[in-house]
């Protein structure tokens, strides 16, 4: 590795993340070592994160507020993509990659860095998702990993950080991973690492336990603008606060655990814990509206391009050709995702009951079988006729062989 003479980090303030401030100053000679934490809405005290890093050898600890843009620009599209990986998993942690990556470079920019690095280890999505999005941005910027490198067990690493001033962990008897933003929680590892373990009800935070929710269920009307959530309760609010209120409503009721066993990038299989409670009930509005307002084949079209679109940002692609491609796409067909979806929240589960639009497709005079009807029956018979007539010419073909 050649040398680095400035070098801007990705800093949680976790354990790697912050041995990696001695690591890179002292066994790969960088002469400095400059720290960039986001906030992403997680809810955790920032400055002692900023001064940790001041005080283990930081030359600079850089905080950004990122939790508008984080939502605007990275978990609105997710809603109008309906992006569920896999079906299941709707991107809450994979989605601030490519932010946190974007601001890592413009710091490095603007501090003149000749490198960049993260503390993620050589399993895990996030490196993919880091070194991806980083050399789409910055080619010319090294992108250093020492986590990846050191061949230090935990137990080693945090050793390591000890005789440089890192303190170790609060709680040691912790054995889970836990990422935490505003649109979800992530948990793995430990006693989650047995696919058969149920999981305890202590790694669970935004989500509270169905058979503890309230008796009594929630009706909530969820309001969209070309394909955007605006309003709750026909209260229009920011994008954040849309968030916020969708969190603590579906989290309220039980609603948006998961407990899958996923496909990771580097090709193992993992067993991850998800609380997403806003992002699913928003996600699940949005497919309702949709029902209504899109075309037949359109909506077939783009649950193709959905999957598509969640596998490209689970993969670390979302500055890709590909992926601004779907974009465009997306943005095609949300231009007339306007309306209201009334939902009820209860025990866990969320119920549509209603969705109305000015620009719905659904015409009553056409859909009803009451006096209203205006559908003409007599041209049904003209339609099968030509619908089916290759399967009558293949039936009649086999005949022949027959």
């Amino acid at each position: 590795m050649g040398r680095a003479r400035r070098v801007v980090l990705a800093y949680s303030g976790g354990v790697d993340t912050s041995v990696c401030i001695p690591y890179l100053r002292h066994a790969w000679g960088v002469e400095e070592v400059i720290a960039f934490a986001a906030d992403l809405g997680q809810g955790d005290e920032l400055e002692p994160i900023r001064r940790k890093a001041l005080a283990i050898g930081a030359s600079q600890s850089i905080v950004a507020d990122l939790v508008e843009p984080f939502i605007r620009d990275y978990g609105f599209p997710a809603i109008r993509a309906n992006a569920l990986y896999e079906g299941r998993y709707p991107l809450s942690t994979a989605l601030a990659r490519p932010l946190i990556a974007r601001r890592l470079v413009e710091i490095a920019r603007e501090v003149d860095a000749d490198a960049v690095a993260h503390g993620c280890t050589g399993k895990g999505n996030d490196q993919v998702r880091f070194d991806m999005a980083i050399g789409a941005l910055a080619p010319d910027l090294k992108v250093l990993t020492p986590a990846r490198e050191w061949g230090m067990s935990r137990e080693q690493t945090i050793a390591y950080g000890e005789r440089f001033g890192v303190p170790s962990p609060v709680s040691r008897q912790s054995p889970y991973s836990i990422d935490l933003n505003l649109l979800g929680r992530s948990i793995e590892a430990g006693p989650l690492e047995d696919p058969m373990a149920e999981p305890p009800e202590a790694v669970f935070a935004m989500v509270c336990n169905p058979a503890e929710a309230p008796d009594s269920p929630s009706t909530v009307e969820i309001g969209f603008e070309q394909g955007n959530p605006v309003s709750i309760d026909t209260e229009r609010l920011d994008p954040v606060s849309i968030i916020r209120r969708a969190n603590d409503l579906a989290g309220r009721h039980g609603f948006g655990r998961i407990d899958m066993i996923e496909n990771r990038v580097v090709g193992i299989k993992s067993r991850e814990i998800y609380e997403t409670p806003g992002l699913l009930l928003l996600i699940r509005a949005h497919q309702e509206l949709e029902a209504i307002c899109l075309t037949a084949d359109v909506a077939r079209y783009k649950r193709g391009i959905e999957s598509s679109w969640a596998d490209l940002v689970y993969q670390g692609l979302w500055f890709g050709p590909l992926k601004q491609a779907l974009d465009g796409f997306l943005d095609t067909t949300q231009r007339n995702v306007n309306g209201t979806v009334r939902l009820r929240l209860h025990k866990g589960h969320c119920t549509v009951l209603g969705r109305c639009s000015d620009d719905s497709l659904y015409d009553p005079v056409m859909a009803t079988y009451g006096a209203e009807d205006q559908f003409d029956h007599r041209a049904a018979e003209g339609f099968i006729y030509v619908w089916g007539m290759p399967n009558r010419l293949w039936s009649q073909q086999q005949a022949r062989h027959t």
